[in-house]
């Protein structure tokens, strides 16, 4: 079973030019809880490299995730001003890309013993589709 190397390691979401500012925003979710994007971006302009970063910018790669499940709406906050703006949270799948972007997939195998290899193996498998 030969895979090509571009569709080997990497979730889709952390790859291209879009990567660094998905992970930014997984990572803002992640820890304050679900946000507005507003709010998304004043977290965002805090962290090195994402200093520029405009609104419009923001908001469209948070409506692309939203469109791939990553990010979901989850309830309405009033602003100052008066009007609504709808708080937005990371799925299951966003946790799930995470966690397998931070795993070694190299160190999972030489440290797993021969019962968890084949209870993985097991899992993957019965759930492909």
């Amino acid at each position: 079973m030969e895979r090509s190397r571009r569709n080997c390691g990497r979730i889709s979401v952390f790859k291209g030019r879009e990567a660094k500012l998905n992970f930014a925003v997984f990572q803002v979710l992640s820890l304050k809880g679900p946000q507005t994007i507003y709010d998304i971006r004043k977290e965002l302009r805090t962290r090195r490299g994402l200093k520029q970063v405009a609104y419009p910018t923001v908001n469209r790669r948070v409506r692309a995730l939203q469109k791939l499940g990553y990010v979901k709406k989850v309830g309405v906050k009033k602003t100052k001003t008066g009007s609504e703006k709808f708080l937005y949270d990371l799925t299951a799948n966003a946790y799930l890309a995470m966690l397998l972007n931070s795993i070694n997939l190299n160190d999972l195998i030489t440290r797993s013993d021969e019962a968890t290899a084949l209870t993985i193996l097991g899992e993957i498998l019965s759930r492909q589709f």
